[in-house]
């Protein structure tokens, strides 16, 4: 059960995040933008992590909001008629991206625990 409410949460934060953030940016310009991610993912959040709706397991790292942003805005895209092909650079650069903050985090965490030593 607890993998049912990853599913859906991570769900809603991808449905929150294109259902509001460019209507407020494109009604508000720059300052749209930034209140749409200030709600958007402050809602997710509090509903995935504080609510506990998404399983997050206390020895691990789930990019749970991340992951479901990033299926919906693809799944959206080809609801939509567009093809799946123009999605990926995006996806690529995603994923660059992840692995650069996994590194870093993990060489942070390395030299933490050095100077607690």
């Amino acid at each position: 059960m607890k993998h049912v409410g990853t599913v859906f949460g991570s769900a809603i934060a991808g449905i929150l995040v294109f259902s509001m953030w460019g209507p407020l940016a494109e009604a508000y310009g720059l300052i749209g933008g930034w209140l749409a991610a200030m709600i958007t993912i402050s809602i997710a959040w509090c509903l995935n992590h504080y609510a506990g709706a998404a399983y997050n397991n206390p020895n691990g790292c789930w990019v749970d909001m991340a992951l479901g942003i990033g299926v919906a805005g693809t799944t959206m895209g080809m609801f939509m008629g567009q093809n799946v092909v123009n999605a990926l650079p995006t996806w690529a650069t995603l994923c660059a991206g992840g692995a650069v903050g996994g590194l870093v985090a993990a060489l942070v965490s390395k030299e933490v625990a050095k100077n607690k030593e």
